[in-house]
């Protein structure tokens, strides 16, 4: 971000950079590849300052044809907005729109205050959210890769280094190639700790193969993380603020006549959410990547849930998750004032399921669609191993629903219901499966044509 110290640790920032207790103008231009979507343009930039602690005190709008090379809005609406910021004596013009390098200096010498774009806002929040070391990462990476084309704003001492010693002699090189040098490092820096973040979430996530996984998305101050507490009986931090956490929390979620579900809550998403963001916290959302079911939970009270419906696939498309089994639960119902609203959700999406995560309503709606949708994951097998293979018996009366066992001339045959994902823990050598679809299975697994689960370990 503009003026902050290249090189420097996240804990080091400048404090003058946040917007908090910053009296903010706002504006919003609507173009023809990104139009304003509501009634109200700057709804969700108004919130995002909001949440980072400004004080709106003017707001300005603009519909254009295409963007102004220099300031982005042209210079007559650069004249408006100077006397605005004159006027309120506001301290920070933050845009709904992404300025390029240039655009963002330009604007700053007219107005004479700092100037913020969306996503330099949005990086900011993160900033002050991320609690764990992991998401501070993720923020930093973010952060820097953010400004490292926008360093030539953020420095006016370029003087050339002079003096001595080996490898300094000459003329030296300009502070900004020093910065830009710092910047850099430090970014692969951050990735290469971020890849030992991301092989070790991958490997926690993997291990449990043998659970059902069902992740919480949905748009910030969706309701996600008072669903879980209520669903799950946990204790996870609830705030009417978008971004309220930026951590990944699982807990068990027990459901009566199915039996345990890990349930995790992942980070919100926003319209636009910048992609370094994305990039960045592909960690954190893991859980998601590898979830076996996602529950996609709407604000159906706010006017604009629709938008944010569409906004939150695009997110789960830049993720590679758009295809994955998805319940929309349309949450926050005892909010509505006018239940039209929610008729008109339902009419657009017949499966969604209506629940409240305050008052509990539709939350036994919700489970009976998360069992049989997480049931069509089960399979009905015969699974024939020798009589004192005590592994395997045990194995299936802890985890299946045996409905017939049967000896014969020295082994067991038993007739069970389980989840397809556990049958890669009785493939082994000296067992038979076969599901009872037609389909048979061969001992050992490696090439079982009856499902493309891996080859597990025995059963313990």
């Amino acid at each position: 971000m503009r003026g902050r110290a290249i090189g420097k640790s996240f804990d080091t920032q400048r404090d003058d950079l946040s917007v908090s207790q910053e009296k903010a103008v706002l504006v919003s231009v609507s173009l023809p590849d990104r139009p304003w979507t509501t009634d109200d343009p700057c709804d969700e930039i108004r919130g995002l300052a909001e949440t980072a602690g400004a004080l709106v005190v003017r707001e300005m709008t603009q519909k254009r044809h295409d963007v102004h090379i220099s300031t982005y809005i042209g210079s007559g609406k650069v004249a408006e907005l100077a006397e605005i910021v004159e006027a309120t004596e506001a301290d920070v013009v933050i845009f709904d729109n992404d300025l390029s390098p240039g655009q963002a200096r330009n604007l700053e010498r007219a107005l004479k205050v700092k100037v913020l774009d969306r996503s330099e806002l949005i990086l900011d929040i993160f900033a002050t959210r991320a609690r764990t070391p992991e998401a501070r990462l993720q923020v930093e990476l973010a952060q820097l890769e953010y400004s490292l084309p926008r360093l030539k704003n953020m420095w006016s001492h370029l003087s050339r280094q002079a003096g001595g010693g080996i490898g300094l002699r000459g003329p030296g090189e300009t502070q900004l190639e020093v910065d830009r040098r710092l910047a850099s490092k430090r970014i692969s820096d951050l990735k290469t700790k971020l890849a030992v973040v991301q092989g070790r979430k991958e490997r926690e996530v993997k291990s449990r193969g043998g659970e059902y996984t069902v992740s919480l998305v949905g748009y910030t101050n969706a309701g996600k993380s008072r669903l879980m507490n209520t669903l799950t009986e946990a204790d996870v931090y609830v705030e009417n603020k978008l971004f309220s956490t930026l951590d990944t929390r699982t807990r068990k979620w027990h459901i009566p006549d199915f039996g345990r579900v890990l349930l995790s809550d992942t980070v919100g998403f926003i319209r636009h959410l910048p992609h370094n963001l994305v990039a960045s916290f592909r960690a954190t959302l893991e859980e998601t990547s590898q979830a076996r079911l996602l529950l996609h939970v709407v604000d159906a009270s706010n006017p604009h849930a629709e938008e944010h419906i569409e906004a939150v696939d695009a997110v789960l498309k830049e993720l590679g998750v758009h295809n994955k089994a998805t319940i929309l639960v349309l949450n926050k119902v005892d909010k509505l004032t006018d239940r039209a609203q929610l008729d008109v959700l339902k009419s657009h999406h017949p499966r969604a399921v209506c629940v409240s995560g305050l008052t509990r309503e539709g939350l036994n709606e919700l489970r009976d669609a998360v069992i049989e949708e997480l049931s069509t994951d089960f399979a009905t097998a015969e699974i024939i191993a020798d009589a004192g293979n005590g592994r395997v018996i045990a194995y299936l009366n802890a985890h299946a629903e045996i409905f017939r066992q049967e000896y014969r001339d020295g082994h067991v045959v038993i007739r069970c219901y389980l989840p397809r994902p556990l049958l890669r823990h009785v493939r082994v050598p000296g067992v038979d499966v076969t599901l009872l679809d037609g389909h048979a299975g061969s001992p050992g697994g490696p090439h079982d044509s009856n499902t493309d689960e891996p080859d597990g370990e025995p059963a313990p």
